[in-house]
């Protein structure tokens, strides 16, 4: 399930939402606007209802999405309501009702699975309500609309960051793979083994996806895995607590540091297991362009005009072409961890504790 448009075209997007964000700041949001965007927004009328999936799969959703996407839509002047399901689809549904009751003219969702997700926006397509899937596409749905990144490129960077930790000597690779109902774990996958299989060197002894990205569910997995295995010496962690979870393990088994580990969402964690030397890298997605391409399209529809998308992508459950806004993802090594830091996404503060000063100072974050 790739983007059709060409490399050119997503790389002309994110010079694009780099340099209309509205307002100033830091956490402003860093996205190109599309036909809605830009001066007229603040005459638009309409009310935007956003579903966020949990707390536990990944802290971006509160301590980045949240926050930029509140921005984006105050500095618009467009009315926004965003709620957490907290990993509850029935909860989830029960909040859409609410949120089309209460007369949104926009619903974006991040599905905890399609079938949930794709119920929700079958009852809003009933009341008029256009939708968006925000970051995972809702397999057999309707949304009108998908804003994410290139997840099949998330895998492949995964794919490629352990090999290049990895060298080219035989190793054994365990994969600790997301949640199965998450669309976008698949696509991680797919692109990390497009990567890694042609690579004959190395044997995969452990494979194991993780309901609900449960980071417990992921360490007692991973254990199974090291001690049926023998060895390992590298492991694809779909993202940065699930590596987590696998550095525990290591850890307990004092390897921690000899073997390779990927992740996913550069969170303060992460980075700092990078910087300690536990974790291989990760891959850094600017969640302040994706929230404000989000905006942009929303705000877009609110207008009455069509949104800029990037190209299309394949549902295939549904038979049917998405229109697309995909941004490209960025891999983090320990040479450029500053990267994430000077965007914004990442406090020096937060990431520089007492135990990381010494790292931040070398690689001249502060």
């Amino acid at each position: 399930m790739r983007l059709r448009s060409s490399a050119l075209l997503a790389t002309t997007l994110s010079a694009v939402l780099l340099t209309s964000a509205c307002g100033g700041g830091s956490d402003s949001g860093d996205s190109g606007s599309g036909s809605g965007g830009g001066g007229d927004t603040a005459t638009a009328e309409g009310k935007v209802g956003i579903i966020l999936p949990d707390t536990e799969s990944s802290v971006r959703w509160e301590s980045a999405d949240r926050p930029f996407l509140q921005k984006a839509f105050d500095d618009a002047g467009i009315e926004v309501d965003i709620q957490n399901a907290q990993g509850d689809a029935s909860r989830m549904q029960t909040i859409a009702d609410q949120m089309i009751t209460e007369g949104v003219t926009v619903l974006a969702i991040v599905n905890l699975d399609s079938d949930s997700g794709a119920a929700i926006q079958a009852k809003a397509a009933q009341q008029g309500v256009a939708t968006i899937d925000y970051d995972r596409l809702t397999l057999g749905g309707q949304a009108d609309y998908y804003v994410s990144f290139d997840n099949t490129r998330v895998g492949e960077l995964q794919g490629e960051g352990l090999a290049q930790c990895l060298g080219s000597d035989p190793a054994n690779i365990i994969y600790l793979n997301g949640s199965p109902t998450d669309n976008n774990a698949t696509l991680f996958s797919q692109g990390a083994h497009s990567v890694l299989d042609p690579m004959t060197q190395y044997t995969v002894v452990g494979e194991q996806a993780v309901p609900d990205w449960d980071n417990q569910q992921a360490a007692t997995l991973f254990e199974q895995m090291l001690t049926q295995a023998g060895q390992v010496d590298g492991v694809l962690a779909a993202n940065d607590g699930l590596g987590n979870a696998a550095i525990s393990i290591l850890a307990k088994n004092n390897l921690a540091g000899q073997v390779p580990v990927t992740g996913q969402d550069a969170t303060a964690e992460g980075l700092q297991n990078i910087l300690a030397g536990n974790q291989c890298m990760t891959v850094y997605k600017a969640v302040s362009q994706e929230a404000q391409g989000l905006a942009d399209t929303a705000i877009a529809i609110v207008n009455g005009d069509e949104p800029e998308t990037t190209g299309t992508v394949r549902d295939e459950t549904g038979g049917r072409d998405v229109a697309s806004i995909l941004l490209e993802p960025q891999a983090i090594f320990r040479d450029n961890v500053k990267d994430v830091v000077d965007d914004g996404y990442v406090t020096a503060e937060d990431l520089c504790t007492e135990q990381f000063a010494a790292a931040c100072t070398e690689l001249g974050i502060s």
